[in-house]
């Protein structure tokens, strides 16, 4: 890692629809593709970008409704707005995974770093600018330690001399800071991903003062997305082996979240749990809470215990009572199910592909319990973070803050604070 900022080097070691009662439905978003960089200009022109998503409009959806837009949730400030730059080598690629974070606005490819004003495509790396991407962001949602997280995950960040098979400083990795506490906040992300032992070497991207950023070509923006540069994009991608990489270092744990931040409350009270047999499931809950917890049922509309509860609390599993979101990330998605912005913490819940419908959809459930709790959607407002998990009430229950500490949840009081 190299930081300019200091008199030394820095060891290199470094959910518009119908309504309905029925469950969520709305599918995922297309994942395209690319180029070589290698040649010495991307070719093709962009067509109009497709469809991000199928807008299903038949009953059977949780969706959002446009004519009832959600206010903001009582925790996320829909206005708040920051930026920042990374470099990791091809921009398209960084621009797509990043793209996909919650809590990420807007991403654009350009350039910075080098002597020269407005680079080009063809001779930006002539005056020693290197591909950037300049992410805008909602700091009340995600963080800036975590945007380094995730875009480290998301590159080789031990290659100081390129990138995959593109090579060259244009290509090379780096983080950039506008004052000492981003600035400590990237080194202490590459620290402890070195001392966790992630890679084979020592990451060395490069750490740096943020530069003038300089936006690139119209072509270069969303160029996943285009109806036919999509395809040179996954071609480019598949090639390059950046996914490969990806998952032989961190699998599926690829979010924003180091495995030495994992579990930042003590859930170790529910890790042993037995599920109950279905007898005693079936005289423990009622009809409702039976069929949506263990049937993947789904309950009413505007007719449930929690779609319009603005206490100050946690929801717990029906089931297990193992802690899952918190009222801080519930926001009036105007679905008549509890929307949350996000889970208690990552690992809280689990995903899972349901192929009950005609699309798609993507299940949560409960860690320990195994609890059908609804879907997640990618239809928030961008600046709550854009992603909407709609839960059944009949899987939940609430632990009012003034109840938590004599019902065990004393730990989870900070988040209140």
């Amino acid at each position: 890692m190299v930081d300019t900022a200091s008199e030394s080097p820095v060891i290199a070691d470094s959910e518009t629809a119908t309504e309905a009662q029925t469950e969520p439905n709305k599918e995922p978003q297309v994942e395209p593709l690319a180029q070589d960089h290698t040649e010495p200009a991307r070719m093709a022109e962009e067509v109009a970008p497709m469809m991000d998503t199928l807008v299903a409009t038949n009953a059977n959806t949780h969706m959002m409704t446009n004519t009832n837009p959600a206010p903001a949730p009582e925790t996320p400030q829909p206005d708040a707005r920051a930026t920042l730059m990374v470099a990791g080598g091809c921009f398209w690629c960084v621009e797509a995974d990043l793209e996909k974070l919650q809590g990420v606005l807007e991403v654009v490819s350009g350039y910075a770093g080098g002597t020269a004003d407005n680079p080009e495509y063809g001779n930006y790396s002539k005056s020693g600018h290197r591909e950037v991407v300049e992410v805008t962001y909602n700091p009340s949602v995600v963080s800036f330690r975590e945007i380094v997280i995730y875009a480290l995950k998301h590159m080789d960040p031990t290659d100081p001399d390129g990138s995959f098979y593109d090579r060259g400083k244009s290509y090379a990795p780096a983080f950039y800071y506008e004052n000492d506490t981003e600035r400590n906040d990237i080194f202490d992300v590459i620290q402890t991903v070195d001392d966790f032992g992630v890679y084979e070497k020592k990451v060395a991207a490069d750490v740096l003062p943020r530069p003038q950023f300089w936006a690139a070509e119209d072509f270069h923006q969303d160029y996943y997305k285009g109806t036919l540069s999509k395809l040179k994009y996954k071609y480019y991608r598949n090639a390059s082996g950046r996914d490969d990489f990806i998952k032989k270092h961190w699998g599926s744990d690829t979010g924003p979240i180091l495995p030495a931040d994992k579990a930042p409350f003590d859930v170790s009270a529910w890790e042993g749990f037995q599920k109950p047999s279905d007898e005693v499931l079936k005289s423990k809950l009622d009809a409702l809470q039976y069929k949506v917890t263990q049937k993947e049922g789904t309950e009413p509309s505007f007719s449930n215990t929690y779609w319009d509860n603005h206490e100050e609390g946690i929801y717990v599993d029906i089931v297990s009572g193992e802690p899952l979101f918190s009222s801080q990330d519930k926001f009036d998605s105007g679905t008549g199910w509890p929307s949350f912005t996000r889970p208690l913490y990552p690992e809280a819940v689990t995903e899972h592909k349901d192929y009950k419908l005609i699309v798609p959809r993507t299940e949560i459930r409960s860690r320990f319990a195994d609890s059908h709790l609804g879907h997640v959607f990618s239809d928030a407002p961008p600046e709550l973070g854009g992603i909407r998990y709609c839960m059944n009430s009949a899987s939940l229950r609430f632990v009012p803050k003034a109840a938590m500490e004599a019902e065990g949840y004393g730990a989870f009081l900070t988040l209140f604070e």
